[in-house]
């Protein structure tokens, strides 16, 4: 069976949008954006990882940037309600995403992995498995070499027959440009009150931790988020890892950080926020974004909230604070308006640009009391 009809058509998967690439010419930077549970690319619907997809396809056919684009998990009917409470849909997702970047993936490429929510945990996890396993041969991404790989990395990369798999199907080395995400979460699936716990336990073997092969790390948080089952994953600090990373937090909720709104026009704006921050990392980073992108996106700190109490929200009585301020990669955005106390003072960010030139200051606004 080709990989592409394994990708597009394994496990009953919907229909997924993406842009089509011919033969490619010279290097090329290859995007996977995963998207968070129930989202949606309808008008009006689309997080903050849908934006970002529409904005790369809207830029028109290069043949230096293939972008690939899945939806999270959607509750279709009833017969879809176990993958959507437990999560059990993300290691397929990943598998997916993993047999497309083996497909397009050569030597001198660069990789852009994007995610949101559980699609943050999802692109996070697949980077661990390029880091743990490696990514197979373009030649070689079979069906079975796909799911092989995935399996190595689910028992153990450490292994005599992890390392002979790598030595006989993988590329040598291949490094990750950025990792992108905004609010990683813990909990997979929906996140169901109480079950959302049992759900976690299936997926400890993820690695969504920042390997030597990623050069950059860039993590949008929401200050405002008090659902425990909503609790973030952030990375930590290693002194020895050589890359950048970036951890800010955003006024507003999960959904407001992610730009999942539910169609809420006026919480827009300050959805826009971390989705301008995060896009204005990725090009900094080299990432080829359309001429007055900007504009596409108009920003306001005073915009309403969407909440944590609408709809399904109303059942997560199990409520606390986030607790940040614990890595030194974390910082607090310049619009966030409230006074945190014990904050560090502001710290101008390592420069992306390989030549040394240093990135925009985004913390320059922020006051010492903050």
């Amino acid at each position: 069976m080709p990989l592409r009809d394994w990708i597009f058509g394994l496990f009953n998967s919907r229909p997924r949008r993406k842009d089509s690439r011919g033969r490619r010419r010279g290097p090329t930077t290859h995007v996977i954006i995963l998207d968070g549970t129930m989202s949606s690319l309808a008008r009006g619907l689309e997080t903050n990882a849908g934006k970002t997809f529409k904005l790369l396809r809207d830029g028109g056919l290069r043949e230096d940037l293939t972008v690939y684009y899945e939806a999270g998990i959607q509750w279709r009917d009833w017969g879809s309600t176990v993958d959507v409470m437990t999560g059990r849909g993300i290691n397929r997702q990943i598998e997916r995403a993993y047999g497309v970047l083996a497909s397009r993936w050569r030597p001198g490429d660069r990789i852009v992995l994007i995610g949101y929510s559980r699609g943050a945990y999802a692109v996070r996890s697949l980077a661990g498995v390029i880091g743990n396993v490696g990514l197979v041969r373009s030649r070689e991404a079979t069906v079975r070499n796909i799911r092989q790989a995935y399996r190595h990395y689910r028992d153990g990369a450490q292994s005599e027959a992890a390392e002979e798999f790598n030595r006989l199907f993988c590329h040598p080395d291949v490094e990750i440009e950025a990792v992108a995400v905004w609010d990683t979460v813990k909990a997979l699936g929906l996140r169901l009150p109480i079950l959302w716990r049992w759900a976690q336990a299936r997926h400890d073997f993820h690695d969504h931790s920042l390997g030597p092969h990623v050069h950059n790390g860039f993590h949008a948080l929401a200050l405002d988020e008090t659902r425990e089952a909503y609790a973030p994953v952030l990375w930590t600090t290693d002194p020895s890892w050589p890359g950048r990373m970036e951890q800010v937090w955003f006024n507003g909720t999960h959904g407001d950080v992610g730009g999942q709104i539910d169609g809420v026009v006026e919480a827009r704006p300050l959805a826009n926020i971390p989705l301008v921050w995060l896009l204005d990392r990725l090009e900094l980073c080299g990432l080829p974004l359309p001429d007055g992108w900007r504009e596409r996106f108009p920003q306001d700190p005073s915009a309403p909230s969407i909440g944590t109490w609408r709809r399904w929200g109303k059942l997560f009585l199990s409520r606390r604070r986030r607790i940040y301020g614990r890595d030194p990669s974390e910082r607090l955005h310049p619009t966030v308006t409230r006074r945190v106390r014990g904050w560090p003072k502001p710290k101008t960010p390592k420069p992306a640009d390989p030549s040394g030139a240093a990135g925009p200051d985004i913390f320059a606004e922020m006051s010492e009391s903050r």
